[in-house]
């Protein structure tokens, strides 16, 4: 039967009723993650280095998100969050010295730096998402910064002389610094005109070193990393590490189209689905409700590139679960007398929530929005 012109209408707006709703959650959420905010600092109390800068993203991306609904109410904030994690942040920054913390330049890409070049990583997209949102040329310049310096400290590895290692002690080779690699990579060819093909050939360098490195197993996930022998070293197949790679496998189709890299992330994302999600299409990571302090952070990732691929592959599959994921999150896993949001997004709610659980589920339910 042909929909009647009143049946599509009242699609429509059932449609346009709950991207309204998504965006008053996502705002609501966005004032309880702000309880967390230090503006001496520059961070969200309760977390990590490396969560700071995913806290920081999805701030970003809800900036975004909003705007596409005509709504700008939380862009004055994001900018005035952006200036002063910009300002304060290095000097917070727990990877560096006293005499770093106490004179130092934020556009010098060692201020942002972690324990290990994965968290270089997270800051890199980080100042991107900001990019994004602001225009600001600086921010981009920092994300290249960044980036040059992975490409001299860390490029090169035992295995197959390509590839990034994990930190300075150059001795694990692990999938999500290779993953940040690459999506940092493709983020900029797109982003930098002038330099694309510089950018796209790094970021197919990366690719083709992981796609047969052997992280990816024979279910089609992603383990950890690799061995000293260079092979699969069968560790915990994570939310995140089935995550970042998508929107580097979107971003660099966006760049230099290929096929093969949406088939190749359609493939990595539908076997994670099937490896992470319960009954309800809600994504689990195996540690919960014990994931702290860096596995509270994980499933919104996956979620965040899970939104880039739906955007770009269109997939009843991939809306269900961030659909699935957003809800469940506000009826299931949310503290109703503070609207904090926990570890375990099937619910119940797990005491005590911080900035990482939280901005976690932010990101399901920002993807939500733009569904």
């Amino acid at each position: 039967m042909v929909p009647t012109r009143r049946a599509l209408l009242a699609t429509g707006l059932l449609l346009v009723a709950e991207t309204s709703a998504q965006l008053d959650n996502s705002e609501q959420a966005f004032d309880t993650l702000q309880e967390w905010y230090d503006t001496g600092t520059g961070l969200w109390d309760t977390a990590g280095w490396w969560n700071g800068a995913n806290s920081f993203t999805v701030v970003a991306e809800l900036a975004q998100a909003a705007q596409s609904q005509n709504d700008s109410s939380v862009l004055q904030s994001a900018t005035e969050i952006f200036t002063n994690t910009w300002t304060v942040a290095p000097s917070a920054n727990p990877n560096t010295d006293d005499s770093v913390k106490t004179n130092y330049d934020s556009s010098d890409p060692a201020v942002w730096g972690g324990g290990s070049y994965d968290d270089n990583g997270w800051w890199a997209l980080a100042w991107i998402a900001a990019y994004d949102v602001t225009n600001n040329n600086t921010y981009l310049e920092l994300a290249q910064g960044i980036f040059d310096g992975l490409t001299t400290d860390a490029w090169g590895t035992s295995c197959g002389n390509a590839g990034v290692y994990w930190n300075s002690d150059h001795q694990y080779v692990n999938a999500i610094t290779n993953e940040l690699f690459l999506s940092i990579a493709a983020h900029l060819a797109n982003r930098v005109p002038s330099n694309s093909s510089y950018y796209v050939d790094w970021a197919q360098k990366e690719w083709n070193w992981f796609a047969t490195s052997g992280m990816i197993n024979s279910n089609n996930t992603i383990n950890d990393g690799l061995t000293d022998s260079c092979t699969n070293n069968g560790q915990t197949t994570w939310s995140y590490n089935q995550g970042v790679v998508l929107g580097g496998l979107v971003e660099l189709n966006k760049a230099s189209p290929n096929q093969s890299y949406i088939d190749s992330a359609n493939t990595i994302a539908q076997a994670a689905i099937s490896a992470l999600t319960d009954s309800n299409n809600v994504i689990h990571d195996s540690c919960e409700p014990d994931c702290a302090p860096d596995a509270t952070q994980f499933k919104g990732i996956f979620i965040r590139n899970l939104l880039m691929l739906q955007q770009a592959s269109p997939n009843d599959q991939y809306t269900t679960v961030i659909q699935s994921c957003a809800d469940s999150i506000w009826a299931n896993d949310r503290d109703d007398s503070t609207n904090q949001l926990s570890v375990n997004w099937a619910g119940p709610f797990v005491s005590p929530a911080n900035s990482s659980t939280h901005s976690s589920a932010m990101d399901a339910l920002v993807a939500a929005i733009s569904l």
